[in-house]
């Protein structure tokens, strides 16, 4: 194993994440990447996350301030069960960061043909694999893509963090706005600092190579990938495996799979509320951005009442100040969250799926063996070796399924706890501050009984 022979140093200091400040470094929270949450929207959280009663799978608003924070993804691992393969044993115990990735700089790139937008990937770290401490690249979307088929194909049973989709929600933000690139910089960097954290995609060597190889490197290697002719067969074996279905599939993954089409299920219902609700406080909050000017407007043909008139105009000039606080509070603490496991949902029963046509593999060369009588050593040996394959996924899968669904409920918590937070401080703002405010500035105001309507 990879991760067997590396030489360990002391870890180095993280990389400043604001070293590149290209465009868009400094961009507000995109709408299409923002959320926000009222009570309504925690109840049903708490509702539609309760997946399992018997098993505390989801302690969403636990406030265990042992756990780690949303941003750390390297909780302890558990021994994986024993395999003849070890490539897939994890180690008992976590260990101190030696690898420390930062995403930044994005550059838009114009040609005849297309237009870009490339991220400097800065790499520090002690690997003695590494020939050097510290690496700057430069590396485009589909460079990122093609490190994520790559982990795919190499590790088909581990689940691969997700990658920002290629296009966004119609009508959400424009394209290539600064918005856009500073919220698909953020998920980048997430990625691979995901990658790694993991304790063995970390020591892939597509990831080294897309880490430190310059840009003319990275295209020749990338040339050296299957033939279209050994992916088609790789897909029409995988296609005519899963169809004949599985026939001795452990009771364990069935479990894992009733589990992940009841949290798909669920994490998108969450997803949609979320993005609804957003809508609607971002609609409300530019109401009321023209609300409070009007209020200024009257009072200077109001001289009685003038005072009283730019009170309210003050009033709620601070609840769109605070609503606006709030959403750019909850933009980077809620949405970003959902929508990463609304793609963790699709990628695990993807991972699921490749376990089954392994699986389905097997079974098919024993049912060949059982129904021929020549061959026999032939078949025996293609055997022995499905089966060590099998075990391989099986053991990889389950090792990788109790860190995954450990960093779900960690980053659940985390996000549920900030969104409660942050309601609160809203509304004690409004409530404490705002709204008493603005009472006395309307019990100042003494209008004739026919224009009491218009308050």
């Amino acid at each position: 194993m990879e991760a067997e022979g590396r030489v360990r140093g002391p870890p180095l200091p993280p990389p400043s994440p604001g070293g590149g400040g290209g465009a868009g470094a400094e961009a507000d929270p995109p709408a299409g990447a923002a959320g926000a949450a009222r009570g309504p929207l925690l109840a049903a959280a708490a509702e539609v996350l309760a997946l399992d009663d018997e098993e505390d799978d989801l302690e969403v608003f636990s406030k265990d301030t042992s756990l780690t924070e949303v941003n750390s993804f390297s909780p302890s691992m558990p021994i994986s069960p024993s395999s003849m393969i070890n490539q897939y044993k994890f180690e008992d115990e976590p260990e101190l960061r030696d690898l420390f990735i930062t995403v930044d700089d994005p550059e838009s790139h114009i040609t005849a043909i297309e237009t870009f937008i490339t991220y400097r990937v800065v790499t520090k770290t002690s690997r003695g694999e590494f020939d050097s401490s510290e690496y700057e690249v430069r590396r485009r979307y589909q460079d990122f893509l093609w490190l994520k088929s790559k982990l795919e194909e190499a590790h088909p049973t581990l689940i691969i963090p997700p990658l920002p989709e290629k296009f966004i929600m119609k009508g959400m933000v424009e394209r290539f706005s600064d918005e856009f690139i500073e919220t698909r910089r953020k998920a980048l960097h997430k990625f691979l600092n995901r990658i790694a954290d993991h304790p063995t995609l970390t020591f892939n060597e597509d990831f080294k190579i897309f880490l430190t190889a310059q840009a003319w490197e990275l295209s020749s290697h990338k040339k050296q990938g299957p033939s279209l002719l050994s992916r088609m067969g790789q897909t029409v074996r995988a296609v005519a495996s899963s169809v004949r279905g599985v026939k001795n599939r452990p009771e364990m993954f069935t479990e894992m799979n009733d589990y992940m089409e009841t949290f798909s299920q669920k994490i998108n219902v969450l997803d949609k509320i979320a993005h609804r609700i957003y809508k609607e406080e971002r609609e409300y909050f530019n109401e009321m951005k023209e609300y409070g000017p009007i209020h200024t407007l009257w009072s200077a043909s109001e001289e009685d009442i003038a005072d009283s008139l730019k009170g309210v105009a003050s009033c709620i000039d601070k609840c769109c100040k605070a609503t606006e606080k709030q959403m750019a509070g909850l933009s980077e603490n809620l949405l970003p969250v959902l929508h990463e496991y609304v793609l963790y949902s699709e990628i695990l029963m993807g991972v699921l799926k490749r376990r089954d046509q392994i699986q389905g593999e097997l079974d098919s060369k024993v049912d060949a063996l059982a129904n021929k009588k020549t061959e026999k050593d032939l078949f025996s040996e293609e055997i022995g070796k499905l089966e060590d394959k099998v075990e391989c996924a099986n053991n990889a899968l389950k090792a990788d399924w109790d860190r995954w669904k450990q960093n779900m409920q960690c980053d659940m918590r985390s996000t549920f706890t900030n969104v409660a937070e942050n309601n609160l401080r809203y509304y004690e703002e409004h409530v404490l501050c705002v709204l008493p405010g603005t009472m006395d500035a309307m019990d100042m105001i003494q209008l004739p009984s026919s224009s009491a309507h218009l308050l």
